[in-house]
């Protein structure tokens, strides 16, 4: 039985390699313009735009094709003098493979941005805008490059699970599910396993969605997110620290050499501490840095770290420093918290000490403390917000610009 083989067309990158030759291309007409005896398509495709020009009885034709309708173009591959690209096709025959509606939701070639709403709901056709596309483009090379650093460093990718029995980190911000008539929730965090996992797999990271019930509406906040957790046994608060800061500079590095618009870093991160900050803004000791502050304190200084908390701002699982401190650190960009991280307990007499003091029934985390009464090593981690991250990537100023399907109290 023969086997059918893909369409022999090609995209746009394919273009140099023809110049002056005969070639098919496939994409969308992203725009068009007619000109008396001309017709003149802007293709688009994945990886860019391209002008095709038709003439005669096709110009006429190609004039009736729907903006992004998915066409067929078969022609020759000339240099071009349109701002749109340096190639361009003269088109011997062109077949429309699918006509779109003469209306859509919205217009990808517009110059005005249609409503973040309405682009969310239409997302698929709102990616056929280049600079939409791009965010996502530039996203997935983050995520190659952040597998490639940690597995280079002898990291172990893990799975853990997204239905759970008990609260990770404490707190009220869970989704309910009904897990066979006993009550279950969603993770908001990979934090007990991965210090578990550690036992026997010694480094190991996830990347992974996860899921908080705020209803908060901020540009900052989702219900569902996409987390970067790492956890290393024999690990300091200052050497996962270094670790992330390796991993931030590797992804600028990788996004740059793979023609991305971001900056370049130089220099170490600075790092304060939690008290240097309160004096600075302000704040009594013990009470937290709200977004305003922060905004405030971090305008202009880019990346850095802040340290030292107050052990009574940290989940239970955070190891204890004198003077009421704790091993931990924040990863912030000017105003906006990308990380946090630090050395954890991994004592047992000491880790059911601070499940109580937190408020927590040391009873309803049996099942994690078992573990550390088995050997459990000196470790520290830390957890990465992808979404965020992608804010500070791509410029963009709402989280829900750089996330596919946002999820949030007003998006399902």
């Amino acid at each position: 039985m023969k086997r059918e083989g893909q369409f022999a067309a090609k995209q746009s990158d394919s273009l140099p390699s023809l110049l002056n030759s005969y070639g098919e291309f496939h994409g969308w007409v992203h725009d068009k313009r007619v000109l008396g005896g001309l017709t003149f398509l802007i293709i688009g495709d994945p990886k860019g735009l391209y002008q095709v020009v038709a003439r005669g009885d096709l110009a006429k034709d190609a004039a009736k094709i729907n903006r992004q309708s998915y066409v067929l173009i078969k022609g020759t591959v000339r240099e071009s003098k349109s701002n749109v690209s340096k190639y361009e096709v003269e088109a011997q025959e062109i077949s429309v493979l699918n006509q779109a509606d003469d209306l859509l939701p919205l217009d990808p070639a517009s110059k005005t941005k249609s409503e973040l709403t309405t682009r969310i709901f239409n997302r698929p056709l709102d990616l056929r805008d280049p600079s939409e596309r791009e965010i996502f483009q530039m996203r997935a090379k983050t995520l190659s490059i952040i597998r490639g650093y940690l597995s280079n460093r002898g990291f172990i990718e893990v799975d853990t699970p997204k239905i759970i029995a008990t609260a990770s980190e404490g707190g009220a911000e869970l989704f309910k599910v009904d897990y066979f008539g006993r009550e279950a929730y969603l993770a908001q965090s990979p934090q007990l396993f991965k210090e578990e996992l550690v036992l026997g797999l010694g480094k190991v990271f996830e990347i992974a969605h996860y899921f908080r019930a705020e209803k908060s509406n901020t540009v900052k906040h989702l219900s569902e997110f996409m987390s970067v957790d790492v956890e290393q046994a024999m690990a300091t608060k200052e050497s996962v620290m270094k670790l992330l800061e390796g991993l931030i500079k590797a992804i600028h590095g990788g996004l740059m050499r793979s023609g991305f618009n971001v900056s370049k870093l130089q220099g170490q991160f600075p790092v304060y501490t939690y008290s240097e900050i309160a004096s600075a803004i302000g704040v009594k000791f013990g009470e937290d840095l709200g977004s305003d502050e922060l905004n405030e304190f971090g305008k202009g200084k880019g990346y850095y770290f802040i340290v030292d908390w107050p052990l009574s701002l940290k989940p239970f699982y955070t190891m204890p420093k004198e003077g009421g401190l704790s091993e931990s650190f924040d990863l912030m960009y000017e105003g906006l918290e990308l990380a946090s991280g630090g050395q954890r307990i991994h004592q047992y007499d000491l880790l059911v000490k601070r499940l109580k003091e937190s408020g927590l029934n040391p009873e309803s985390f049996a099942e994690h403390t078992k573990v550390y009464r088995w050997g459990m090593p000196p470790h520290a981690g830390w957890g990465l917000g992808l979404d965020r991250l992608m804010m500070v990537l791509s410029g963009r100023n709402n989280i829900r610009e750089v996330v596919l399907y946002p999820r949030d109290a007003k998006h399902i």
